[in-house]
């Protein structure tokens, strides 16, 4: 599926789709198939297929053809399955155009185009429409980013309030909720490292295009926005960590405490248990044996020693 935009009053403007590609100051590629690929080879670029996006070597992600360059970053996004997966985007960015290639959703594809005129970098040229859309990926990030800090707020106050009291479905479910965040800021810290890659092989490459300096400043601003958000990214990466062994340190010290109460409740049985074994031997020579109160005794005896260890247990607050 293909998106093509054209720029009109500071706005992207969807082409119709009887209107040559050629007229498009930004092609978007969707999962391409080979007549769109052949549409937009004919215009002098080389779309690459995913299993070269996948390709992991920095020369095939970066690079240079003729006055073309081709940058890969590897963004979170929605699959074809609409699960949220991490996958490889191409820009590839001309004098007078911008294409992208994608197999999956990220969203700041989708939202970019309706918010276009109010970046910071405009739409007047491809550079430019290239550093919005850079610009609108980063503050997706970001908003990722802040989504985990406000689910890492709620699972605490979950799993720390009430003293270390909390169920333990409450904190197997915790433990759950944690891993998922784990799994979102993977994703992110590798949209956050792909894209500070490309932003800083753009600004090594923009020699030849017009406006340079301001465009420079444009994608050395949005580097350091990555490196803030990364800063951001680590201190909640620990924070994952530390709740993680938290929440598993609680669920020991509840295992623990089962444990413990299994253990005493076995000792309230043991002296009964030797007791009764003991007038089980059957030898002839036992004198309890023919005593009319042989058996309360017995009964007696048994039920005292269980109280003395529950009194003993008592007392170490082992219950």
């Amino acid at each position: 599926m293909i998106h093509a935009y054209a720029t009109s009053d500071h706005c992207l403007v969807p082409l119709p789709e009887d209107a040559p590609l050629a007229s498009a100051r930004w092609i978007d590629m969707f999962d391409p198939q080979p007549a769109e690929v052949a549409a937009v080879d004919s215009l002098g670029f080389s779309v690459p297929t995913l299993e070269d996006m996948e390709e992991i070597e920095i020369s095939n992600r970066l690079f240079r053809e003729g006055e073309t360059d081709y940058m890969t970053a590897v963004l979170p996004g929605a699959g074809p399955d609409g699960r949220i997966v991490a996958m490889p985007v191409t820009f590839i960015l001309s004098l007078d155009r911008l294409v992208t290639v994608r197999h999956h959703e990220p969203r700041p594809f989708v939202t970019f185009p309706t918010r276009a005129d109010r970046g910071t970098a405009g739409v007047v040229n491809a550079d430019r429409i290239f550093l919005g859309l850079m610009e609108e990926t980063v503050s997706r990030l970001a908003d990722l980013i802040e989504g985990v800090g406000r689910v890492l707020d709620l699972v605490g106050g979950h799993v720390f309030d009430g003293g270390g009291s909390a169920k333990d479905a409450v904190l197997r479910v915790a433990l759950m909720k944690i891993g998922q965040q784990a799994e979102v800021m993977a994703r992110v810290r590798l949209g956050l490292l792909s894209i500070e890659r490309v932003l800083s092989f753009y600004t090594a490459t923009a020699d030849a295009r017009d406006d340079v300096e301001k465009l420079r400043a444009l994608s050395r601003t949005l580097n350091r926005d990555v490196q803030a958000l990364e800063v951001h990214a680590d201190f909640l990466g620990n924070r994952i960590g530390m709740t993680v062994d938290a929440t598993l340190g609680l669920i020991n010290l509840q295992q623990n405490n089962t444990v413990r109460v299994l253990s005493v409740v076995a000792a309230l049985f043991l002296p009964p248990t030797v007791i009764a074994s003991i007038y089980g031997m059957n030898f002839d020579h036992m004198p309890e044996l023919h005593w009319a109160f042989g058996y309360p005794f017995a009964l007696g005896l048994m039920a005292l020693s269980a109280l003395l260890i529950y009194l003993l247990a008592k007392w170490k607050k082992w219950l």
